[in-house]
């Protein structure tokens, strides 16, 4: 029994001795960790252009206004499609009613949309400009396609990398060791700021309006950053 219970507890020592040690390893370890973080940052020329046409409708009968509203998107679309470099698509349709202080209907109005977007500013320019007699601008705004995104983040990753490697190699140094190994790291993109619409005042419209002229177009520029971060194992 006496011996029985004498090689318990040695076990038992043995097990406390050894886990000792190895909390000993991990603090010494865990106190050559360094945390870091690099960033790279572009301006990139923003390459698309969305503009946002629309019509609108005011009359007593909701089948009129709904017609009417029908009659110019249509013939809007049908310039749109004579052309390859805009993408246009619907937008939202809305019919409501308004009301006197009794609750009674007293006028209809519509309101729909056109959307247009493009690389080719010039192109899309021209497009607004043909169909401006059906529909006027409502909004313009501009961003980064996914192309150029990519692009240019692929750009970035390298030089944020390398930055990281950088920070890792002089902060190794300067807290007097001698190498290091990468313990753990991430990297991530940021992403460009959804297009801000440009509104324009609305203007009313006869049937017989002519079209406006071409409007130049300028998208700016809009920030990519990379950013690389992580911990490395100073030696």
């Amino acid at each position: 029994m006496r011996k029985s219970l004498a090689a318990a507890l040695l076990i038992a020592t043995a097990a406390n001795a050894a886990y000792a040690q190895s909390g000993d390893d991990t603090n010494r370890q865990l106190s050559g960790v360094l945390g870091l973080e690099a960033h790279a940052t572009k301006e990139v020329e923003q390459d698309t252009v969305h503009i946002t046409m629309s019509a609108q409708e005011q009359g007593a009968d909701a089948a009129t206004v709904s017609r009417n509203l029908t009659q110019k998107a249509n013939s809007a679309m049908s310039v749109a499609k004579g052309q390859n470099a805009v993408q246009v698509q619907t937008g939202s349709v809305s019919l409501y009613p308004t009301t006197n202080r009794d609750g009674k209907i007293t006028a209809w109005r519509g309101r729909t949309e056109l959307q247009m977007t493009s690389k080719d500013f010039g192109a899309a320019s021209r497009l607004a400009s043909q169909i401006s007699n059906q529909m006027q601008m409502d909004g313009v705004s501009f961003s980064l396609s996914r192309e150029a995104q990519e692009k240019t983040q692929a750009e970035l990753t390298q030089q944020a990398i390398q930055a990281f490697r950088d920070q890792a190699q002089s902060n190794t140094k300067a807290f007097g060791y001698s190498s290091y190994t990468i313990r753990q790291v991430q990297v991530g993109a940021n992403a460009p700021m959804m297009p801000r619409p440009y509104a324009m005042k609305a203007m009313a419209m006869s049937p017989a309006a002519d079209a406006a002229p071409p409007m130049q177009l300028e998208g700016g520029k809009t920030q990519v950053t990379v950013t690389v971060s992580g911990t490395v194992q100073m030696k």
